[in-house]
């Protein structure tokens, strides 16, 4: 399992029949029932991944909410319909419906603005709409509105109530994997084999791969410096790692205004991720049990507005808050290889945490991290305490440290409407040679693949337009 990744959504239709994946052994299990989410007073919703049975649990919870929370969903589907058409191809005029704007370079601002011009909610969706602006404008009863909110600041450093945060809700419900719009999933053997995967069939293509050797300078034209000292010559660099750090790699050689660019995305994190070993799964008091239909899907521990509000102004001001807002994910449901026998994994992410706290480290601050993000499960669950056998935590530091991802940001920065599409970094930069097809690129971050596939059909016209 991977310690940062926990299901696959947004990973593209393309990559998954280009590279092969099915016959290198990828599968995965949709999560099924959807999102969970139960509240304070004793009450809580089932958002059922069916939509039919989903409006069943809406009417039965807040009956005057069915209308709106209708319009909320149709609202999504046209624009994911308009921008990402099932069956979309790669290239083609997308007035005719048919294109996917995620595959090759990025559509312009006018060129979106005019495709949704005879649509004001679809465009307020994907460009202005705080995601409190977005629950409110569909939804009435609070809890339906808090059981919302976190899907609109996922990995974002941002307030649920700041503009733009809506188009996150719409980004990660934007996939199509398995046929299935807006459908999450568990990778079997955890999310790091996709990376295997991709692996295997950049061996087969004739790849040298090799990990931990890691790259000092790029070298524009010419290649990269290990840090070993050895220069490899290579006319192409395609570049994964972040955009802070290909720009340190890059050095002298880096374009001014595309250095400037880099810098001005921001890329500080504020997620936790907590991996933890459990005895049984949690029982939650508002649906008791520990084997329900809830434990198959996603569960958010929520947060009333408040406690947003005053969680972002905490971490914002270098310290914790009093609740963290946690989804949580259990893979050893579905996946019975990931766990020892009669245990289970429980996957937490959680926000928002400081990147650099006001006073002290990360590792001073380690188990009162812990112990918050579990005090904001628990306060749900009666079993929770006894329940937990082990815990790592991961802050933002421990992210960039681990992973290599500057910041602890798990997009390569954000993304944001004033950081997507056509703003949102290019695969090719104005180094010679240089490329980038990481989450920091068109169409953004998650385990999405298009991003370097995007890289890979740049570098290859550029190559043949230099014959």
């Amino acid at each position: 399992m991977s310690p940062c990744a926990y299901l696959a959504g947004l990973l593209h239709p393309l990559v998954i029949e280009e590279l092969g994946l099915p016959s290198r052994g990828f599968t995965w299990t949709p999560a099924v029932n959807g999102l969970f989410v139960p509240f304070l007073d004793g009450s809580s919703i089932q958002l059922w991944d069916d939509d039919t049975r989903c409006e069943e649990e809406v009417r039965r919870f807040s009956p005057r909410d069915v209308e709106g929370w209708r319009a909320m969903n149709d609202v999504v589907r046209r624009l994911r319909d308009k921008l990402r058409p099932s069956g979309g191809i790669a290239s083609g005029n997308p007035h005719e419906g048919r294109r996917d704007l995620w595959i090759g370079d990025a559509p312009a601002q006018e060129q979106l603005e005019d495709l949704l011009k005879d649509d004001v909610e679809a465009h307020h969706l994907l460009f202005s709409w705080s995601m409190a602006e977005f629950v409110e404008r569909y939804l009435v009863d609070d809890r339906l509105q808090s059981a919302y909110l976190g899907q609109g600041v996922i990995g974002t450093n941002a307030s649920p109530f700041d503009a733009g945060t809506a188009s996150i809700r719409f980004h990660h419900s934007s996939g199509r994997l398995g046929g299935m719009p807006g459908m999450w999933g568990y990778v079997k053997g955890g999310m790091g084999m996709v990376s295997f995967y991709f692996c295997d069939a950049a061996r087969e293509a004739g790849a040298v791969v090799a990990a931990g050797v890691n790259v000092a300078r790029i070298l524009p034209g010419e290649g990269v410096l290990l840090e070993g000292g050895e220069r490899i010559t290579a006319r192409v660099v395609v570049s994964n790692a972040d955009p802070i750090r290909t720009l340190c790699m890059l050095d002298a050689g880096a374009d001014p205004a595309w250095a400037a660019k880099v810098r001005s995305v921001p890329i500080e994190g504020c997620t936790v991720k907590l991996n933890v070993l459990l005895r049984e799964l949690p029982n939650f008091t508002a649906r008791p049990g520990v084997e329900e239909p809830h434990h198959y899907g996603q569960i958010n521990a929520p947060l009333t507005k408040a406690e947003w509000r005053a969680g972002y102004a905490a971490a914002r001001a270098g310290t914790l808050p009093e609740q963290l807002w946690c989804e949580l994910y259990f893979q050893s449901v579905h996946d019975a290889t990931v766990a020892p026998a009669g245990l289970h994994t429980m996957s937490v992410f959680a926000q928002y945490v400081p990147y650099k706290f006001a006073s002290g480290s990360w590792e001073e601050h380690r188990s009162e991290a812990k112990a918050l993000a579990l005090r904001s499960i628990g306060r749900f669950c009666s079993n929770l305490q006894d329940a937990v056998v082990d815990v790592q935590v991961l802050g933002p530091p421990d992210i960039e440290q681990k992973v290599g991802l500057t910041g602890g940001h798990i997009f390569q920065g954000e993304c944001l409407p004033a950081y997507m599409w056509s703003k949102r970094l290019a695969a090719r930069t104005p180094m010679k040679g240089v490329y980038l097809c990481g989450a920091c690129t068109h169409p953004g971050g998650s385990v999405i693949g298009i991003n370097g596939r995007n890289a890979a059909m740049a570098v290859l016209r550029d190559l043949d337009e230099a014959r």
